[in-house]
């Protein structure tokens, strides 16, 4: 395997001095380098054509036992130092002190086609921030990530990225559903790439701990290789930083609210200092559209996480970031009036998308009030999201209210509840939206075209995914490599993979890992 090694990070800003992979307190440091875990019996179960060219291998490559040895962590590639991030978080709104990679290896940093790619191992063993944890993943998260990363770059989403899918071919100690029944699972790895893996609680730790130096350093390092439309210079420079993290932390919420993803653990060491959706553990796609709805049992309580809230806590996170880049500005209007503006450009945003999920590309002053009524009146039954918005682009300005029924009653999970007041509602907001559709200029067909580039057809649910984790438990990875294909184009028709089109079957309505997930994995 040739690739263009071009490490930054590890070479860049301060390594942890400790050599010995022990957990502990890291300080005065970025990262610690450290080596994966020695796999028993390495297998791979798939991997992404797509992004081994990315970093410039070939299919050839991928076959090879040099490809499985070093994408799970039994070899080292020539010239590199693997190493584990410092960071801090907030976890579900309490400071949690040291975080860091826990189970994550940085294996190194490659560039292709001007393309810069770092790439980690998932579930490679123990780190300095393992804390009590083993370090391990096993197979039905793994598998989870694996699909789920690729999925939501598909679908337009900003994300992370999966090269590979493989057991490890050891067993893993978890208790699922903390209830105090552990089982052995089997162990999985999953490789995923990213521009870069840092995280706001990078720079919160640092912070924390007064270690303002090595916050310029890493604050410095960002911009220069992430950053590089920033020109300005002293405090500027860090605010012109928030500036765009903040715009890019809105885009990637607006494009979660609009496929229906929640994400479920939006904690500050969760969220990407590029707008990257990271780190896929209890999400899920909305199926009944529901703003209460959480995918974490851990958020049962509390839903702090809830689709609905998604919005609110990107900015909850960002006031966070900010306050750990405040030793750099040492001023609290700047960033203060950043924050402030969240509020307007989110809601601006959001207003248009939604404004396009439902075919309408001119401006009208009625249009917020249009688009609220029709999320109060999608949340009186249960009507699955992904359904409902496809299936509007069927509709036709001519049809009369029966018609457009007939052509939307397949996102209702219960038929017989849309009757009296419900019904009334649901003609209430179409005789609205009509009457709005006649000031647009397109055609039926036209809209529908602009329409189903935007509402996609397939999402992963979960009861997808916990099925391909059945298979793959027994040994069958087909179906893991059918939705692979399936979500490689969710806006397209596809009617060879039609019956995936669907509500959520019934028996998965309350199956674990079918509706709320722990974050165990």
């Amino acid at each position: 395997m040739n690739l263009n090694i071009q490490d930054t990070f590890n070479k860049e800003l301060p390594a942890d001095k400790t050599i010995e992979n022990s957990r502990r307190q890291v300080l005065d440091a970025c990262f610690s380098f450290v080596e994966p875990k020695k796999t028993t019996n390495p297998k791979l179960i798939h991997a992404s054509k797509e992004m081994i060219e990315a970093i410039g291998l070939t299919e050839e490559n991928a076959t090879s036992e040099d490809f499985l040895k070093v994408f799970t962590g039994n070899k080292i590639l020539e010239n590199t130092h693997p190493y584990a991030m410092c960071y801090g978080g907030h976890q579900f709104g309490n400071w949690a002190g040291q975080l860091g990679d826990g189970r994550a290896i940085n294996l190194t940093e490659v560039v292709h086609k001007n393309q810069r790619w770092a790439i980690q191992l998932k579930g490679s063993g123990e780190t300095p921030y393992s804390r009590t944890a083993d370090g391990l993943a096993v197979l039905r998260s793994s598998i989870r990530e694996y699909l789920c990363s690729e999925a939501m770059f598909h679908l337009g989403v900003p994300t992370t990225r999966a090269l590979s899918l493989s057991l490890s071919g050891d067993d893993v100690l978890r208790d699922v559903m903390y209830n105090g029944n552990p089982a052995y699972e089997k162990g999985a790895i999953v490789s995923r790439l990213a521009p870069s893996f840092i995280r706001f609680g990078n720079f919160e730790i640092l912070a924390a701990r007064k270690q303002h130096l090595i916050l310029k350093q890493l604050a410095d390092y960002t911009i220069k290789h992430f950053y590089p439309e920033i020109t300005s210079e002293g405090k500027q420079k860090y605010l012109d930083f928030l500036v765009e993290v903040r715009n890019k932390t809105i885009d990637m919420i607006v494009h979660w609210q609009r496929v229906g993803f929640v994400h479920g653990v939006m904690n500050t060491d969760n969220m990407s200092i590029l707008g990257l959706t990271i780190d896929y553990g209890p999400y899920g796609w909305l199926e009944g559209y529901d703003f209460g709805w959480t995918p974490n049992t851990t958020d049962a309580q509390h839903k702090r996480y809830r689709y609905g809230n998604q919005s609110q806590i990107g900015l909850w996170n960002l006031f966070k970031l900010a306050n750990a880049l405040y030793p750099l500005i040492e001023e609290v209007k700047p960033l203060q009036n950043i924050l402030d503006e969240y509020s307007d450009i989110y809601n601006e945003k959001y207003q248009e998308m939604m404004k396009s999920k439902i075919g309408l590309f001119t401006d009208d002053e009625n249009d917020k009030e249009l688009i609220g009524r029709l999320e109060e009146t999608l949340q009186l039954s249960e009507t699955d999201m992904t359904i409902f918005f496809r299936n509007l682009s069927n509709i036709s300005i001519e049809d009369s209210f029966n018609n457009t029924f007939e052509k939307i009653k397949g996102s209702f999970y219960a038929i017989d509840e849309i009757k009296g007041d419900i019904k009334n509602h649901w003609k209430d907001w179409f005789n609205r939206y009509f009457k709005r559709l006649q000031q647009e200029n397109f055609s039926d067909k036209k809209r529908k075209e602009k329409m189903d580039l935007i509402n996609p057809k397939y999402v992963l649910r979960n009861y997808m995914a916990q099925l391909a984790i059945d298979d793959a438990n027994k040994g069958d990875y087909k179906l893991i490599d059918t939705l692979y294909q399936l979500l490689k184009k969710p806006y397209s028709e596809q009617p060879e993979y039609e019956k995936w089109f669907a509500k959520r079957p019934d028996w998965a309505r309350h199956k674990v890992g079918c509706s709320m997930l722990s974050c165990s994995s």
